[in-house]
């Protein structure tokens, strides 16, 4: 592996960066660890120092915001993103990846597998779990004709997790800062596109989808 690696880590907790820190700077050689405890801080860090590697995590101040990898590539084009989250790989792995990182980590995953993907995407640009590269091939053998979440955007998605996990529309409202009429805007559309009339529908659907 190449020396001299500039690495980022994006977290709100500082007993999390600290940990992560400490065990890359135990087993790579050379690297330099950065530190930012909210995106705006990251990004400031990007318009100043050539970063290789990213560890983000999308849940900073209760917010899942998967734009923000576009933000960061926009800064730096070259930069790789491992995203490093406590929400379930199977949920959210692929649909992060698809969106622009080049790897998913569970938080409450093994310092081994922590350093085998900072490694691969050092090296080879890119870390698939055996999960992420069952369900990306699994993407080229589905029937056209199945419903799949896939074709929900990005907040769509968002909010029909939160309704799963039993948020009601106030909640959502206050959790997302939007309107309740535009939760409900969303549900209905979401209800809509899936072909879905309640919640516990949409809930078996994910489990289906995510199969």
């Amino acid at each position: 592996m190449k020396l001299g690696k500039n690495i980022l880590l994006v977290d709100d907790h500082l007993v999390v960066r600290k940990g992560v820190e400490m065990i890359l700077n135990a087993n790579i050689q050379n690297a330099t660890i950065y530190n930012a405890e909210d995106y705006d801080q990251a990004k400031e860090i990007l318009k100043t120092i050539n970063i290789d590697l990213i560890l983000l995590d999308i849940n900073i101040n209760g917010t899942e915001n998967i734009k923000i990898m576009k933000e960061i590539k926009a800064i730096q084009s070259q930069v790789k993103i491992l995203i490093f989250s406590s929400h379930d790989e199977s949920q959210y792995g692929l649909r992060y990846i698809q969106n622009g990182a080049d790897g998913y980590l569970n938080k409450f995953c093994s310092e081994d597998i922590i350093l085998n993907a900072v490694n691969e995407i050092l090296s080879k640009g890119v870390f698939h779990s055996n999960e992420i590269k069952e369900k990306l091939n699994e993407k080229g053998k589905k029937r056209s004709s199945n419903v799949s979440i896939d074709i929900l955007s990005n907040r769509e998605f968002e909010i029909a997790q939160l309704l799963i996990n039993g948020y009601g529309n106030l909640e959502i409202s206050n959790k997302l800062n939007i309107q309740m009429s535009t939760v409900s805007t969303y549900k209905n559309r979401l209800f809509e596109k899936l072909d879905v009339n309640n919640v516990v529908a949409l809930s078996e659907l994910f489990k289906s989808d995510n199969q």
